[in-house]
């Protein structure tokens, strides 16, 4: 098992820039990728970003390119996602994510084996 917590949501305005990160624990030796998941009122879970552990390669939803980066700390084993130029349609619950199985990048958008809680992100307008 790995469990994750997730940790820097806030309140910011449209524009700015948050940092989230995701401290792994447990069998953390098992982790193939982790990623970022978001969760908008009303609205069904979908895909952020992900991250190799390996290689670092990584692969974002498209609303997010440019904008978002997902980074990696293995000595950590802490996950980051830096979102910049925040707009209000960025308002969501944000998930960690991680899987203990090799998968294509692009097949890690369907889910993943562990979640953490989640944390809020609100971007005023």
């Amino acid at each position: 098992q790995v469990q994750l917590v997730e940790s820097g949501g806030g309140l910011v305005q449209a524009g700015g820039s948050l940092r989230l990160s995701c401290a792994a624990s447990g069998r953390t030796f098992t982790m193939y990728a982790m990623g970022w998941f978001r969760q908008a009122p009303g609205k069904e879970r979908e895909f952020v970003a992900v991250i190799s552990w390996s290689s670092g390669s990584t692969s974002y939803e498209d609303s997010v390119k440019g904008r978002f980066t997902i980074s990696r700390d293995n000595a950590e084993n802490t996950v980051y996602l830096q979102m910049n130029s925040l707009k209000p349609e960025d308002t969501a619950v944000y998930y960690c994510a991680a899987d203990a199985k090799y998968r294509l990048l692009r097949d890690y958008y369907y889910g993943m084996d562990y979640w953490g809680k989640g944390t809020l992100v609100t971007v005023s307008s």
